[in-house]
């Protein structure tokens, strides 16, 4: 079963369990805690940097030198295939004056050269040329390899992590894997580039709101209209669950009624998925929006205590049905409107979160994602109990 607003002893990301109830279970978070500059520092150290964060799926790097970075926190990371079929990830710093090696999202690279003083290393992280090599007559190459990051393999997508702690990605989904499995994320391929829309926003502003279910039928019509009152949600430890089943009834929308008529069959999945938008959101900042037609995942990469940059990509499998692709663009549509409306919603939610005068609002019963949330923020990092940012933070 769903467990709901877990909360236990600060152990580990991968370790804590349930053992008391939060006594403020249904309050929402201080108001505080959304703009501190001490309570994200905080954060960062207490799970963000531990937190798993996509760079790319297979299908992005099929060959040796192909490449793809991410940006995380002040750090650069490179996922990188090996001459040898093997995919690593190393910090994208050079190991002689600091410099970053590359600056694109991606590429493909025989050597990885340092633009500064032309250091380079091999796809396998080696220390290969070194100019003026006689200046440095106790030069220990071995030693002066690309730094590793951690790296983990799931359904076809890599993931980094700065830091030990957290749980795998594969634990974190481990309760939807059968689910999942039809959609065969292995295959899949991008549809569409890596963008970065910078916002000037929290980064749990922005995870609220993705797991808060109450607000769509207020802010979102076009999901209303398309979904009416079938939207769920559940909370797990390490990730939440939202879903809707696409209604019959045409949209009076245009684009939203052109893709509940084009959406084809996709005899794939089982004749419960064929129409239905699932959400995963991974705790901390990384979701999986999946339909029937694509799959999509976004991050909300924190920069600041107020600026966060969404990351996002689509992938699909392969199909050339004149219908797949109309129903790929009516749901780019769709969710192009949703965003800006969410946009705007989020952005009122981080003004008045820099407000003296917010106080923690109630939680109902049915916010069961933002329940939880708040839990783990406050067994994480008990100052989030407070009212107030205490002294000496």
């Amino acid at each position: 079963m769903p467990e709901l607003s877990r909360c236990g002893k600060p152990l580990d990301m991968a370790t804590r369990r349930l053992e008391e109830p939060d006594p403020q279970a249904g309050e929402s978070l201080p108001g505080w805690v959304y703009h501190d500059a001490g309570f994200f520092e905080a954060e960062k150290n207490a799970f963000l940097r531990a937190a798993p964060q996509v760079v790319c799926h297979v299908s992005e790097i099929p060959n040796p030198g192909d490449w793809r970075k991410l940006d995380y926190l002040g750090e650069s990371v490179i996922v990188i295939r090996g001459d040898d079929g093997a995919v690593r990830a190393f910090h994208n710093v050079c190991r002689h004056r600091g410099s970053r090696i590359v600056d694109d999202h991606g590429g493909c690279a025989k050597l990885l050269t340092c633009p500064y003083h032309g250091w380079s290393w091999s796809r396998e992280g080696a220390l290969k040329g070194v100019p003026s090599r006689a200046d440095y007559p106790a030069l220990d190459e071995e030693r002066l390899g690309l730094k590793p990051v951690a790296l983990e393999e799931w359904q076809g997508f890599y993931f980094v992590t700065l830091e030990r702690g957290a749980p795998s990605v594969a634990e974190m989904m481990a309760p939807y894997q059968d689910e999942i499995a039809p959609y065969r994320f292995e295959e899949l391929e991008p549809i569409g580039r890596v963008t970065l829309r910078p916002r000037r926003l929290n980064w749990k502003t922005i995870a609220d709101n993705y797991s808060d279910g109450l607000h769509i039928s207020v802010g979102h019509p076009g999901l209303t209209r398309l979904f009416g009152k079938s939207y769920g949600i559940e909370a797990r430890e390490h990730a939440d669950k939202m879903w809707g089943d696409l209604r019959d009834t045409p949209s009076a929308n245009p684009s939203e009624r052109a893709y509940q008529h084009f959406l084809p069959e996709v005899p794939h999945l089982p004749p419960s998925h064929r129409r239905k938008w699932i959400y995963f959101k991974l705790f901390p900042n990384v979701a999986f929006d999946i339909y029937p037609d694509q799959v999509d995942y976004m991050q909300f990469l924190p920069v600041s205590p107020t600026e966060t940059v969404i990351r996002e990509i689509s992938y699909a499998l392969p199909d050339n049905r004149r219908e797949m692709r109309a129903a790929r663009y009516l749901n780019w549509r769709i969710n192009r409107q949703v965003n800006a409306e969410d946009t705007v919603l989020i952005e009122r939610v981080q003004a008045g979160m820099e407000s003296g005068a917010y106080e923690p609002g109630p939680l109902g019963t049915s916010e069961v994602c933002l329940r939880s949330f708040a839990s783990k923020l406050r067994r994480y990092l008990p100052q989030a109990r407070f009212a107030q940012p205490p002294a000496g933070q």
